[in-house]
């Protein structure tokens, strides 16, 4: 009888799965956001779709998918106290959804290209020392971001050259971008089926 007790106090004690019992990783949300949203207005961007409506798909996941999602993937992460995630998903859960606005009031707004050339660049010298940042982290997560850095300093140099549509730089930039969410895409399901599985299946590079 002692030995049964004792047996159960030992069981109750032994921690459970501690998957189980910490919270979710909130990152692969966050990059699944940020890449399907960057996936389909790089393509935009590219010229290879060219039909009128199809900003408003993107318009779509800029507001609740990169942009609400990805914003409350942040939140998640300043909670486990990761400051780069918080930082980066917050951020960028922020740039869509101030992509979303701006797009809807640009039209009517005349002439923007410079001011959405300095818009573009801005983020991409955040991106750049983000990038920095996520030496730290892992390849999947720099490959990211040097794209995305790339990314933003060619549509930032097609929205300076100005012009009625898009300029060979924003083409050049889509394709990048094109890129980007490919690699974003990987990272993030490189997250969940990692954890699924517990090993490691789908590797993101050393940190």
């Amino acid at each position: 009888m002692a030995d049964d007790t004792s047996r159960g106090v030992r069981e109750e004690a032994r921690p459970a799965d501690p998957q189980a019992r910490s919270s979710a990783d909130p990152a692969p949300v966050g990059l699944a956001g940020f890449a399907l949203t960057t996936l389909l207005l790089s393509v935009i961007n590219t010229g290879l779709l060219k039909e009128p409506g199809g900003i408003l798909p993107v318009l779509a996941l800029a507001a609740f998918y990169g942009g609400l999602a990805q914003f409350v993937a942040g939140l998640f992460e300043f909670r486990r106290g990761n400051t780069f995630g918080a930082t980066a998903f917050m951020s960028y859960g922020a740039f869509w959804l101030t992509y979303w606005w701006l797009v809807q009031h640009v039209a009517g707004a005349g002439d923007v290209h410079n001011a959405l050339g300095l818009y573009l660049l801005g983020w991409g010298i955040f991106t750049a020392y983000m990038a920095v940042a996520a030496l730290r982290v892992s390849v999947a997560v720099l490959a990211v971001l040097v794209l995305l850095t790339v990314t933003f300093v060619l549509l930032a140099a097609g929205e300076f050259q100005g012009g009625a549509g898009p300029s060979a730089l924003t083409k050049v930039g889509g394709w990048f971008g094109i890129a980007t969410g490919l690699v974003a895409w990987y990272a993030s399901a490189a997250a969940v089926v990692n954890a699924t599985h517990r090993r490691t299946v789908l590797p993101t590079g050393p940190r």
